[in-house]
């Protein structure tokens, strides 16, 4: 484990929510109020859910302020995070809720969901500028990807997102020009 268990999900949270704009296919997978309750639930957000048409543009704006810090390098990004801890009224505590054991909230249990989206993941981006991590947040290494990913493996090893399969596209176009070549010289 690199981060602490919640920074780890909440990096992962936000690598999903700005992968919904990022798709091969095009479809913006938070255009809905059904994607926003399935993106709640399934991330295990506390706090106020309202599921209507406010809250998903929240979040869809809320995501545009963490798809950028993709794009930034550690020195700029950690501004970014102040700024977002800021605008959220970032009031961290300790708490543990469910099957989760103790871990930081950032806001107050009643703020709404994209401030608790925005205020966890600048929580969880500050542990990434302290620890000196940044340059583990990264884009697909596949051409016509431009997925985002974190890379939490041991040996920094990730290349490719989740979200377009470039992985296994990579591993089958791999695959075929080795077969291919052994074809020409066989």
């Amino acid at each position: 484990m690199v981060f602490a268990p919640d920074t780890e999900m909440m990096i992962a949270a936000a690598v999903e929510l700005v992968n919904t704009t990022r798709r091969r296919d095009g479809h913006d997978g938070m255009s809905t109020t059904a994607d926003i309750t399935e993106f709640y639930i399934r991330w295990g957000y506390t706090g106020r859910h309202d599921g209507d048409s406010a809250e998903l543009a929240a979040v869809r704006d809320a995501r545009d302020r963490i798809a950028a810090l993709w794009e930034v390098d550690r020195d700029a990004a950690a501004p970014m995070v102040n700024e977002m801890l800021a605008r959220g009224g970032a009031i961290p505590f300790l708490t543990r809720h469910g099957d989760v054991d103790w871990h930081l909230h950032g806001t107050a249990p009643d703020a709404g969901l994209a401030t608790v989206v925005l205020v966890e993941t600048a929580m969880a981006m500050a542990d990434v500028v302290r620890s000196d991590e940044y340059d583990r947040l990264e884009h697909c290494a596949a051409d016509d990807c431009d997925a985002v990913l974190v890379d939490l493996s041991r040996n920094r090893s990730r290349r490719f997102c989740d979200v377009n399969g470039c992985a296994n596209r990579a591993h089958v176009a791999a695959y075929r020009a080795r077969r291919a070549q052994s074809a020409e010289s066989g």
